[in-house]
């Protein structure tokens, strides 16, 4: 597959790191030299300099022969006209990377198809989705839902009274005498292993559960968690993923968003209907205290600066908030959420990356999803007739180690299969696999 990508920046190096271990052909356009240099001396892609609005440029790059065209630079209109171009001439697919949230409505977005940009990506949104998931379900880390719910997969911590703690996954069998549920991986420090009857598990690992819905509370029992109801939700920060969490949030909580500069805290409480907007330097505790920080169930940090973010959900746990969630720029501290207290660190880039990653697989897939600091996705296939899934069992397949075919949706019911189970046509696989191992699977879908 050849894709090429317009943009050096985090959005667009993650996306070719990501796809550089594919053995696809990628090629990145950027106008820096110098962003160039530091892509090429970590990752193997085809670079040029230049503006990918030029037609000049995207000749270059022989763009009437791709594949899939992803612009992702920091300008949406660049991203919109670069996107328009190459589907003009002649790429397969195009995909642009927006700010604008007025986009992303349907009557926009068909607009936009009709001109060659077959989707619009914005990081923003999927930013505020992903937070008001994570609030939804207080107790994980990360929760993913299939079929509308038949599966779940989500990551919840081993607590210190967890009957888990020192057994392995084989020791624990009794746990679960349905076959509604396994672990499937855990997170411990920054490694992320997949699971298998010998693992031993630890108390504070993060251990991954694919589910059935009914299963759920007999997991966090056995993992000593409790969900817990979220009512009041404290903000810090006035950025776009601040106010487009709070335009979702506010239906359903009680939200204080917290903004130092005045102006940006007057047209904040001008747009959110039921949000109380506080014009207070969020660095300042006690002016946090006086306003309730104490009485808060969750604290979301969204301003620009990953510090204050990761500092300040610090400081709210301290004051007893159960709900911490810090948004990072610096993708390299994504990893270090477990090890630091703070329960989700996200990364509206790599988040974006992920969503977008799922134009560039193979086999014909439902849905994708990304966990927070953990190398790993987690990929609904179809199972489609005579793929190489459907000759042999689970336990006959030769399936990566680093892979587990984790849940199976047949006929709308959702279950977890084990060795002797074999896939049919027609049947939807959710498949845990770590970064490293995706083309192999790919191919047993195809």
């Amino acid at each position: 597959m050849k894709i090429i990508i317009s943009g050096g920046g985090a959005v667009g190096y993650h996306l070719a790191k990501m796809l550089s271990s594919e053995s696809q052909d990628i090629y990145l356009i950027d106008e820096s030299q110098e962003r160039l240099d530091y892509i090429q001396s970590h990752i193997d892609v085809f670079a040029i300099k230049g503006d990918a609005k030029s037609i000049s440029i995207l000749k270059e790059a022989k763009v009437e022969s791709s594949d899939l065209v992803i612009a992702v630079t920091s300008s949406e209109e660049t991203n919109l006209i670069v996107s328009i171009l190459a589907k003009k001439f002649g790429a397969k697919r195009a995909i642009a990377r927006i700010n604008n949230l007025e986009l992303t409505k349907e009557n926009n977005q068909k607009l936009f198809r009709e001109l060659g940009v077959d989707n619009l990506i914005s990081p923003v949104k999927l930013a505020a989705e992903e937070i008001q998931r994570l609030l939804k379900r207080s107790a994980f880390t990360d929760d993913c839902e299939f079929e509308g719910g038949l599966l779940r997969v989500f990551g919840i911590s081993v607590g210190q009274n967890s009957v888990l703690i020192d057994k392995t996954v084989k020791e624990s069998e009794y746990l679960n005498e349905k076959l509604t549920f396994k672990p499937i991986a855990l997170h411990r420090k920054e490694d992320t292993i997949i699971v298998n009857a010998q693992t031993v598990i630890k108390q504070n690992d993060i251990l991954y559960f694919v589910s059935n819905p009914e299963s759920i509370d007999t997991i966090m029992n056995i993992c000593d968690q409790r969900c817990f109801d979220i009512k009041d939700i404290m903000i810090l920060g006035g950025s776009s993923i601040a106010e487009a969490a709070a335009e979702i949030l506010e239906n359903d909580y009680r939200v204080i968003l917290v903004e130092k500069n005045k102006s940006r805290c007057e047209y904040l409480a001008g747009k959110l209907k039921k949000s109380l907007v506080v014009n207070i330097d969020g660095r300042d505790v006690t002016a946090l205290e006086e306003e309730g920080l104490i009485d808060m169930d969750a604290f979301i940090a969204v301003t620009g600066d990953s510090e204050t973010n990761i500092m300040s959900s610090l400081m709210a746990k301290n004051h007893g908030v159960k709900k911490t969630i810090a948004r990072v720029e610096n993708i390299d501290y994504i990893h270090l959420s477990q090890n630091i207290g703070i329960d989700t660190l996200i990364n509206k880039k790599i988040i974006a990356a992920a969503n977008m990653f799922k134009y560039v697989r193979k086999g014909e897939i439902s849905a994708i999803a990304s966990l927070h600091g953990v190398d790993a996705e987690i990929i609904e296939f179809k199972v489609k007739a005579n793929s190489k899934v459907t000759k042999k069992t689970i336990r006959e397949l030769k399936f990566p180690k680093t892979a587990n075919i984790a849940g199976v949706i047949r006929n709308n019911v959702g279950f977890i299969p084990f060795g002797d189970f074999q896939l049919q046509e027609g049947d939807k696989a959710v498949v845990f696999s770590l970064t490293e191992s995706i083309n192999k699977i790919e191919n047993y879908f195809s």
